[in-house]
């Protein structure tokens, strides 16, 4: 008679660009994802296997056609791409529209692998349930008009968390480039449209969300903001100085306001040279944790995996092998309680506290 086995930590993550991966896969039913196609980083069988219990789920404009993206990056390469230049709101529509509707098909054909969430409580039930907890995030506001009515149709959707740039400039604000030793100090902050658009995201309790956002427009988000600050995949300048990190300051803002960092798997973000290289060990992700515990505090740690948008760690490799990552925590001394608040509490706690 075999032993039973314990089951896999419980995870809540960040970020992921699976919708987009299913999408440029052509799968406009999500079938990869509910049967599992051992692509990319996250199916339901993957996440099922390696605790994955849900997540921010990103819907998100690729670059035009022939534009260089960070996903393509080779191995070996360190990360410096020049400014993106802007993505029409049509293209940016047409995208958000399509990964929104797949999200919507999965959770429709397959309630019992996924569900759309809207509030605390219903993560708490799908988790319950055994289904993966999905919430609607926006990464690049390019689909939403400065009349914000694109806002209330996928607030109506489900979208509950927000981030007005990717790493590239839109009518809100300026999103921080893929350089690498580099600043995140370029460029000036929030537009106008910028400052409405969070304004009306606090009225509507979506969470927004700073990573890739430049350092002017985070200070932007700060004075704005009444809710605690937000950065959903990101990690230390101090340890790896890519413009897309946080400074010390900015963490200082974060632990003041009470906030929440998931940090990113991605190598180019992890690395002191930048590079982009597969076998990256896990005890350097370990030490941005630390790091960012030592700043923010055992409440204001996450997970922000950056699967299915990122090259990630061979140790991990994909979703079903989030218990190396798991173990490496355990290997550095981490009791069961903290690995509990920065895998699944951290983020549940930040979301009653941001949420209406």
């Amino acid at each position: 008679m075999s032993e039973p086995t314990t089951p896999p930590q419980r995870i809540f993550d960040g970020h992921n660009d699976t919708m987009l991966r299913l999408w440029r896969k052509g799968d406009m039913e999500g079938r990869c994802f509910i049967e599992g196609d051992g692509e990319g980083h996250i199916d339901a069988p993957r996440a099922r296997a390696g605790g994955f219990k849900g997540g921010f789920f990103a819907l998100y404009a690729p670059n035009p056609e022939g534009v260089p993206a960070f996903e393509g990056e080779h191995e070996g390469d360190i990360t410096n791409i020049p400014y993106i230049g802007p993505v029409d709101a049509p293209d940016a529509m047409r995208a958000a529209t399509a990964l929104a509707s797949i999200l919507a098909r999965i959770a429709r054909t397959a309630p019992d692998t996924l569900s759309v969430c809207r509030s605390v409580a219903e993560i708490e039930a799908a988790e319950q349930a055994g289904a993966i907890a999905a919430v609607m995030h926006i990464e690049g506001a390019e689909a939403i008009d400065v009349g914000l009515q694109a806002l209330e149709l996928f607030h109506a959707a489900g979208l509950r968390s927000l981030g007005p740039v990717w790493s590239r400039p839109n009518k809100f604000g300026f999103g921080v480039p893929f350089r690498f030793p580099a600043d995140p100090d370029q460029g000036p902050g929030l537009t106008d449209h910028g400052v409405r658009l969070v304004r009306a995201c606090e009225e509507m309790g979506i969470m927004v969300d700073l990573s890739h956002l430049n350092a002017a427009g985070f200070w932007d988000v700060a004075k704005l903001s009444t809710k605690p600050l937000v950065a959903t995949h990101s990690n230390v300048h101090a340890i790896s100085p890519s413009a897309r990190n946080l400074l010390d300051k900015q963490l200082d803002a974060i632990a003041e306001s009470k906030g929440v960092v998931g940090v990113n798997y991605a190598v180019g973000f992890l690395r002191e040279d930048g590079r982009q290289l597969p076998d990256t060990p896990l005890p350097l992700l370990i030490r941005h944790l630390d790091h960012l515990l030592e700043k923010l505090g055992e409440d204001g740690v996450a997970l922000g995996s950056d699967f299915d948008g990122a090259m990630v760690p061979r140790e991990i490799g994909d979703a079903a092998g989030l218990p190396a990552l798991v173990g490496a925590m355990r290997q550095a001394g981490y009791g069961p309680e903290l690995i509990d608040k920065i895998c699944w509490g951290n983020w549940l706690s930040l979301l009653k506290r941001t949420w209406k």
